[in-house]
């Protein structure tokens, strides 16, 4: 059973398509967008709740970001949905199959040729899914252990993709989390950090505070200071709460020493669980003023 997304900004014809799609028994669920922008908030939720997508069906002309240029987009992904072009026009053919799309529909679409575009995303994704359980079998001690994945973020009224690679660690921020990348920028992605880090947790993305999830990769000191954990990524010295001292001391102490190099100054790290702002402090002085975190919970255990 297939799960779909159908993008169109003519409403007609998304209405129509989706009813369609939703009447093929091969299709378990169909979901309808109006735009590019709208498809892509789509694909973030699925990506939070950990759900699958098989295959996108699109129109090639539309305001904004059109369908050619949306499916570029989507090679950038973990896991690509096959892509079904479905437009009033012929000339966009040639482009569309260069970007890989499994076939090209011509308004007004009659059901036995939708018929025939679901039959052929069914064997592209069984192909898809029988070709990695074979490379899994075959070689999974030469695989690496996980394949880089990319988030869409939306920055000024336009949509980019950010590669997990990039993040150095993410916040909870209210409603959203904040990724800080490589590049030294921030993005605001509207899903809660506890989802992120069940997402994340085996790209070797751990929990280091109720409010923020670290890149192990990325982390170039771990120090302990009267018995709290700082750890330093991405140039940010960042406390790690009490609650997961523990899990990180194990997941990190075999990797990296507890020294006494580069040392947190007052205020540059962020505010611990049970502490206020420079709370777990590793430089001079010790830990700063108790008190009690009020950053949101969106981003809590769960």
């Amino acid at each position: 059973m297939l799960s779909v997304l159908v993008v169109d900004d003519e409403v007609p014809a998304l209405e129509e398509l989706t009813f369609l799609l939703r009447e093929d028994p091969r299709v378990e669920r169909a979901t309808a967008a109006g735009d590019a922008a709208a498809a892509l908030r789509d694909l973030s939720q699925m990506l939070v709740a950990g759900e699958r997508l098989d295959a996108v069906f699109l129109d090639v002309r539309m305001p904004g970001l059109d369908g050619l240029d949306f499916s570029r987009l989507l090679a950038g992904f973990a896991t690509p949905p096959a892509v079904v072009f479905v437009t009033a026009h012929d000339d966009a053919a040639v482009a569309a199959f260069e970007v890989g799309a499994v076939d090209y529909l011509l308004k007004p679409v009659r059901p036995e040729r939708l018929a025939e575009a679901i039959r052929r995303v069914t064997a592209v994704v069984h192909r898809d899914a029988g070709a990695a359980a074979a490379a899994a079998a075959a070689g999974a001690a030469e695989t690496p252990a996980h394949t880089d994945e990319t988030i869409p973020v939306e920055l000024a009224g336009r949509t980019r993709l950010v590669s997990r690679s990039d993040v150095f660690y993410a916040e909870a921020h209210g409603d959203y989390v904040r990724l800080h990348t490589t590049e030294g920028k921030k993005y605001l992605v509207r899903m809660p950090l506890a989802a992120l880090a069940r997402r994340w947790r085996s790209a070797g993305f751990i929990r280091i505070h109720r409010s923020t999830l670290v890149a192990a990769d990325h982390i170039s000191e771990l120090r302990f200071d009267e018995g709290r954990a700082v750890i330093h990524v991405g140039g940010a010295c960042l406390p790690v709460s009490r609650r997961h001292t523990r899990e990180v001391r194990d997941l990190l102490v075999r990797r990296f020493r507890t020294s006494g190099g580069k040392a947190c100054g007052p205020g540059d790290a962020a505010e611990d669980d049970s502490g206020g702002p420079g709370a777990g402090s590793a430089g001079p002085g010790g830990s700063g003023p108790g008190g009690t975190d009020s950053r949101s919970g969106a981003g809590g255990d769960g």
